[in-house]
């Protein structure tokens, strides 16, 4: 093992995770969803918490890993949650009620975010987390930069794809289109943005005052 798989594995074993989030983790690997690292959660609910973030939009329900650990930053703060299979956005109410999270901070929307986040309402959100189709991350982000305020963050997991983004040979449409999103967001000056390399990586866009 190399050292920076060392490091990689060290992250993610070294994060307590809840009773609620183990639990849900594991529901998560029977279904055959691929939740978020331990790692991963673990600095999004740091910069939750930072931001002292009020309002939450999460691209990805999942069966809820990621959603707890976002309010495991934000412990007042309100959920709404996207996702295409309402099977596992009913596991993920189960899990935020069995974590004790008042069911009036999270909404739960059924459907394709592409066609629900042209309706939601800009400059609103303290943070967006994608998790989802990653074919689409680019044009996800580009509502995320929308919804969120000025100072707000937008939060990319999986953004360094298998460890495929780093390599210049790994030309596949995803790759591609992490390697793209990574590099513009670095160079535009209407953002700040940083790449952990924890989990699958965490890209963290902030959007700055006009």
């Amino acid at each position: 093992m190399s050292d920076k798989d060392s490091n990689w594995r060290f992250a993610d074993d070294v994060v307590v995770e809840s009773e609620v989030i183990v639990r849900a983790r594991q529901q998560s690997l029977e279904l055959g969803i691929d939740p978020i690292a331990p790692s991963t959660g673990a600095q999004v609910a740091v910069v939750v918490a930072a931001t002292r973030a009020e309002n939450v939009v999460e691209i990805g329900t999942g069966v809820g890993v990621s959603g707890l650990w976002l309010l495991t930053g934000g412990t007042e703060a309100h959920l709404t949650s996207i996702d295409v299979e309402v099977e596992h956005q009913q596991h993920a109410r189960a899990f935020f009620t069995e974590a004790g999270i008042p069911s009036n901070r999270v909404r739960l929307i059924p459907g394709r975010a592409l066609e629900v986040l042209p309706r939601m309402n800009e400059n609103s959100y303290d943070i967006v987390f994608i998790d989802a189709d990653p074919q689409s991350v680019i044009e996800y982000v580009e509502h995320g930069l929308r919804l969120v305020r000025p100072g707000g963050t937008v939060l990319v997991a999986r953004a360094l794809w298998r460890g495929r983004v780093a390599d210049p040979a790994a030309r596949d449409e995803v790759a591609t289109g992490f390697r793209t999103l990574i590099t513009e967001t670095s160079a535009s000056g209407a953002v700040i943005s940083a790449l952990s390399p924890a989990g699958e990586g965490l890209l963290q866009i902030t959007k700055l005052a006009p």
